[in-house]
């Protein structure tokens, strides 16, 4: 059995307890970063009842973004959140990008971060279990290593970088559940009161969200929060409560359909939701390059299932989303 690292309380780790609120990243006309509406965004996010944010991530596109704006963006969510909500900021490219990422997040005042896969490379296991203890060595934030894409591990690897003191969570966004269940009963067995974190990272994470939920996994990005809260909320709450009969009503009237919408195109995981977020009332302009916008059938599209998802709960009315 492998020796446990000492024990480190964490206090990014006590906080995350909800539903994960992944804002979009929002730009003016010309293209550039309009932090204003991207306060408001976030703002409205946390009012309406989203337990962390997860700024410049996937959804708000950390891959278009200058060094100097991302500091910008994680400091107007740190502002924005003013202590309510952890503020969690993306981190990547190669290990030295990746720290100095990681830098500006700590001076923005970020609590910690989400170590997104290494740029390019394809990785073996040593490589990768260097690539985030680096990381995590480099600054003192809590790290939540996001597994996808050329960075998915082992059982072993994972139990090797939860011996990390600051290295607190995985987020998979593989949806291999049996490598999952592998990986938590390795950790479990290995590291007997490591506290360590799962979160279900797929796009739409609730369609899966039953079948994480049965091994033990209920922690979980949801996109549509940023549109459409309401839903959102909704469906945690039943998932959580294991209320199956509103989960199921859910799956089949909207996140499946919607699944099914953002399939039509590449980058929709991205750039549907941006488009949704303008639905709600919130202007936060295009994705950058090299992703594009939904076409106008499937915005329109889009703005049929929100007002279906709405009317599933028996709302007459949208209310304030995040984007308001």
């Amino acid at each position: 059995m492998t020796s446990p690292s000492p024990a480190r309380e964490s206090a990014l780790a006590d906080r995350l307890d909800g539903l994960l609120f992944f804002p979009v990243t929002a730009f003016g006309p010309d293209g550039s970063l309009d932090l204003d509406v991207f306060r408001a965004h976030v703002r409205a996010g946390v009012d309406a009842g989203a337990a962390a944010v997860f700024a410049c991530c996937g959804t708000g596109e950390f891959h278009a973004l200058t060094p100097q704006e991302f500091g910008a963006c994680v400091a107007a969510a740190v502002e924005a959140a003013a202590g309510r909500v952890p503020v969690v900021a993306g981190a990547g490219y190669g290990t030295a990008l990746a720290v100095q990422y990681a830098r500006l997040a700590e001076e923005a005042g970020a609590d910690g971060l989400l170590a997104m896969p290494p740029y390019l490379v394809v990785a073996d296991q040593p490589g990768l279990l260097r690539h985030y203890t680096a990381l995590a060595a480099g600054t003192s934030l809590d790290v939540i290593v996001y597994q996808r894409d050329n960075a998915v591990f082992t059982p072993e690897t994972v139990v090797e970088l939860a011996q990390v003191p600051n290295i607190i969570g995985l987020k998979d966004g593989c949806g291999d559940l049996d490598l999952m269940q592998r990986i938590i009963s390795a950790v479990r067995t290995e590291l007997p009161g490591r506290d360590f974190l799962y979160f279900n990272g797929l796009p739409t994470a609730e369609l899966t969200g039953l079948a994480y939920r049965g091994i033990g996994v209920l922690l979980y990005s949801s996109a549509v929060f940023a549109f459409s809260p309401e839903i959102a909320l909704a469906f945690h709450r039943a998932l959580t409560t294991g209320d199956d009969a509103t989960v199921n009503r859910l799956l089949d009237g909207f996140y499946r359909p919607l699944v099914n919408l953002r399939n039509q195109g590449r980058g929709y995981a991205v750039s549907l939701v941006k488009a949704g977020v303008r639905l709600r009332g919130l202007d936060v302009g295009e994705v950058r390059p090299p992703l594009s916008e939904p076409s106008p059938a499937h915005t329109k599209e889009l703005a049929e299932l929100i007002e279906q998802g709405l009317a599933l709960l028996g709302e007459g009315a949208p209310g304030t989303p995040p984007s308001a």
